[in-house]
C-alpha cells in the first residue's frame, strides 16, 4: 500500500495588539515575525512531495500557506472545515471587562470543560478536521498534503488520532506557531504521528496566545 502524508501546520504570529480572542473574525492578519515564520516552516517542507496546499479560510492562515505553496509551484485551495474553533468570547480580552471569569453571568459557560461548553465541541472539531483529511490524503495519493489551520483543531484531531482523550490542558498543547503535526498514512490506516517546530527560533518574545486558554 502507499505512504501519504498530511501535514497539518499552525499559522504564524498574529498582529494582535490589543490581545482580543479573535477567533473567527476575519482580518486578522500575521505579524512581521509570523511572516518569518512562515518563511521558516515553508523552506522545511521545500523539499517534500507536496501534492496540495489548503487553507483555513482566515486570513492569517491563507497567509501562511502561501509560501509553502509558492515553494511547490501550487495554488492555495480554501477549505472551510478546518476553520478555527468557535467560541463564545470571541472578540472580546479573556480576563477583562464582559470576559472575566469571575463574573457570575459567564459561570454558565465553564460548567462543562470537557465538551466544551464556551465554544465549538471538542468532537466536532476532530470530525471536521479529519474529514478534511481524508480527503487530502486521497487526492495526494503517494505524495504529500498541507493544511494551514489553526492550534485548538490541529491539537484535538492529534490527541483523537493518538486515543487519547480531548479533554486536556491548553497550557501543555504540543501545537507552537507555524509547527507541522504530520500524519502518516500506509494506504488508509495511519500509522504515525510526527511533530516538528521549523519556526522555534523565532518563539522568544512571540504572542502565542490571544488572550486566554481557551482557543
Amino acid at each position: 500500500m502507499t505512504t501519504t502524508i498530511v501535514h497539518l501546520v499552525r499559522h504564524g504570529e498574529v498582529h494582535n495588539p490589543d490581545r482580543i480572542l479573535y477567533g473567527r473574525m476575519p482580518g486578522y492578519r500575521l505579524s512581521e515575525r509570523g511572516e518569518q515564520m512562515a518563511q521558516h516552516v515553508a523552506d522545511h517542507l521545500a523539499g517534500s512531495d507536496i501534492a496540495l496546499v489548503r487553507s483555513s479560510p482566515l486570513l492569517r492562515a491563507q497567509q501562511t500557506a502561501a509560501p509553502i505553496a509558492a515553494a511547490h509551484d501550487l495554488e492555495v485551495t480554501t477549505d472551510p472545515r478546518i476553520i478555527e474553533s468557535g467560541n463564545h468570547f470571541e472578540g472580546q480580552r479573556m480576563g477583562h471587562g464582559e470576559a472575566k471569569l469571575s463574573d457570575p453571568r459567564n459561570w454558565r459557560w465553564f460548567l462543562n470543560p470537557f465538551r466544551p461548553s464556551w465554544g465549538e465541541p471538542y468532537r466536532d472539531q476532530v470530525s471536521r478536521v479529519i474529514s478534511a483529511v481524508q480527503e487530502a490524503r486521497q487526492a495526494a495519493n503517494g505524495r504529500e498534503a498541507v493544511l494551514v489551520l489553526h492550534q485548538l483543531p490541529i491539537w484535538v484531531t492529534r490527541r483523537s488520532a493518538e486515543g487519547k482523550p480531548l479533554f486536556h490542558d491548553p497550557r501543555r498543547r504540543e501545537c507552537g506557531l507555524c509547527s507541522v503535526t504530520s500524519l502518516h498514512f500506509v494506504g488508509p490506516h495511519l500509522a504515525d504521528v510526527g511533530y516538528a517546530e521549523p519556526a522555534a527560533e523565532l518563539y522568544a518574545g512571540a504572542v502565542d496566545a490571544t488572550g486566554g486558554n481557551l482557543t
